[in-house]
């Protein structure tokens, strides 16, 4: 069973850029999509961005759909956000997780993920 830990995280002011990794540990086989979700105070966590397993496609949110790009290394079991142009509505922690689904389009529902990071902190300041 793997083991998903984030990094990157951090406080940045509005407009600025963040990239944040996920390097999964322990068996990888019949891992799926991957994927990050963030959650805010109060709020529920949602989807911001997927990748499939090959890498052959991409699911973004449609509130950072032009900010934001995934990529995934699977000779590093690490997949990767790159955030640009960084709004405070982005704060949220963000979580990484792996789906044992090899479907398209790429699942958008918690449910749909079976392993989870415990999450990396994210604050913009205006």
């Amino acid at each position: 069973q793997g083991q998903l830990v984030e990094s990157g995280g951090g406080l940045v002011q509005a407009g600025g850029s963040l990239r944040l990794s996920c390097a999964a540990s322990g068996r990888a086989n019949g891992w799926g999509a991957m994927a990050w979700f963030r959650q805010a105070p109060e709020k529920e966590r949602e989807f911001v961005a997927g990748i499939t397993g090959s890498g052959s496609d991409r699911r973004y949110a449609n509130s950072v759909r032009d900010r934001v790009t995934i990529s995934r290394a699977n000779d590093k079991n690490a997949v990767y956000l790159i955030m640009n142009s960084l709004k405070p509505e982005d704060t949220a922690v963000y979580y990484c997780a792996v789906s044992r689904l090899t479907i398209v389009p790429i699942p958008t529902s918690p449910a749909s993920y079976d392993y989870w990071g415990r999450g990396t902190q994210v604050t913009v300041s205006s």
